[in-house]
């Protein structure tokens, strides 16, 4: 495929472009290296109020205007916010690149935040803030995320607190959106079949005036370990995610996402083979390398029954082990094969592409090219993937449980981390 290309303006937005010569269609995002992780907790879930206020109007178009431009040329509109950035992004008609980056630049550059858009809006954002504080999945992860990170940003939500949702005014947001987007924080970005030139004149007259600033950068977040636990009434199932550290994207380190897909990728795998196939332990798990510029975690994931729930863990727990003491052959085929897959699929979906190019940009400095991740990737032999494992391993887990959890739940958990041989969690 083309690689991906980048030029920076003056001010130090990058401008991103990937053309593929068989497209017929495009996708436009603006990236702002601007998460939850950069909020203070007074400001936990400003971004994400932000990200939601900045289509309500801006100088010269309303909400239904907003909305009405970019659907009458057939373009899809969206945004979301992590704790790394917020990208807003279109897709539509391949033709309609720069006009889609101008639209982009109104929102991203010029949003108004009504105060009477606020109120509604506001309650909006507490029925999600209730819907995701009602999922007993959704509350095991924030729970995780803070047995890992303990009170680094890293582990705050997305979403915020109900308090600060309910406080936030329209100066908040103003002054967060003032002080993260800044020029060098953002990168515009376009890829389909597009004319390179014209994408790049959009995002110089969208995006020139943006103020410099500097790097919003977040210090690395220490792993901390430990188990947490919370009862949820209406839950029939019990869920479990463990986690283990892993290197952050600033050291490009591919070892996570291999172990990652040896473990737990397909239903071969010795993930999914142990616990679904051979137990009947859980109808679903997953395991995945969820790696950040400022934090990286190995994550397992499973929803299974409360009387099910110690063997479960024992089960995930004795996998690790032996994975720290050998590969096997078979499974590291099927990763390389899958991850090599998964990568093309990638490629072909081009906000997917732009998005892993802007977070490689923000934390390397730099655009890994696809040659660079696949050779990466097959670098990883048996030995050095063994190793991932037993890195892991060696510090305390990170353990979460929601949903349905009995009385006795820690102490039971407890005594199966120490049987596993390992620390058990505070």
């Amino acid at each position: 495929m083309n690689p991906v290309e980048l030029v920076q303006l003056p001010n130090g937005v990058a401008v991103l472009t990937a053309p593929l010569p068989h497209a017929r269609s495009c996708a436009v995002a603006v990236f702002v290296r601007w998460g939850s992780a950069h909020e203070s907790r007074a400001l936990s879930g400003s971004g994400h109020v932000l990200e939601h206020m900045a289509f309500k109007g801006t100088a010269t178009r309303d909400a239904r205007r907003i909305n009405l431009d970019a659907e009458r040329l057939g373009a899809e509109v969206n945004a979301h916010t992590d704790k790394d950035h917020t990208a807003y992004h279109m897709r539509g008609l391949a033709g309609h690149a720069p006009e889609l980056l101008a639209q982009l630049a109104d929102i991203v550059r010029h949003a108004t935040l009504p105060a009477d858009e606020l109120e509604r809006e506001r309650q909006v954002l507490l029925h999600e803030f209730t819907e995701d504080e009602d999922d007993p999945l959704s509350t095991a992860f924030k729970l995780f995320d803070r047995a890992s990170f303990g009170l680094h940003p890293a582990a705050q939500p997305v979403i915020g607190t109900r308090a600060n949702i309910e406080r936030f005014t329209r100066e908040d947001l103003l002054g967060h959106l003032a002080r993260g987007y800044t020029g060098c924080n953002v990168v515009v970005a376009a890829a389909g079949g597009i004319d390179v030139d014209a994408v790049r004149r959009a995002a110089e007259a969208g995006f020139g005036g943006v103020r410099r600033g500097t790097p919003n950068v977040v210090a690395e977040a220490a792993w901390v370990g430990g188990l947490r636990t919370k009862a949820q009434g209406g839950s029939s199932q019990t869920h479990l995610v463990l986690g283990f550290p892993l290197p952050t994207l600033r050291t490009a380190d591919a070892g996570g996402r291999m172990a990652a897909a040896v473990l737990g990728e397909g239903m071969s795998s010795p993930l999914l083979d142990e616990l679904r196939e051979r137990r009947g332990l859980a109808y679903y798990s997953a395991c995945s390398a969820d790696v950040l510029e400022m934090c990286g975690q190995f994550v397992v994931e499973a929803s299974t029954s409360a009387g099910q729930m110690d063997e479960l863990l024992e089960a995930t727990l004795a996998l690790l082990v032996r994975h720290a003491g050998r590969i096997d052959p078979v499974d590291h085929e099927r990763a390389r094969h899958q991850l090599a897959v998964r990568a093309l699929r990638h490629e072909e979906k081009p906000l997917r592409l732009l998005e892993d190019a802007a977070l490689d940009w923000f934390a390397l400095g730099r655009v890994r090219s696809a040659a660079e991740r696949a050779e990466a990737l097959a670098a990883l032999d048996g030995r050095a993937v063994r190793g991932v494992f037993e890195r892991m391993l060696a510090g305390p887990p990170a353990l979460a449980v929601a949903g349905q959890v009995p009385r006795g739940t820690r102490e039971r958990l407890q005594r199966v981390l120490a049987r596993a041989g390992l620390a058990a969690a505070a």
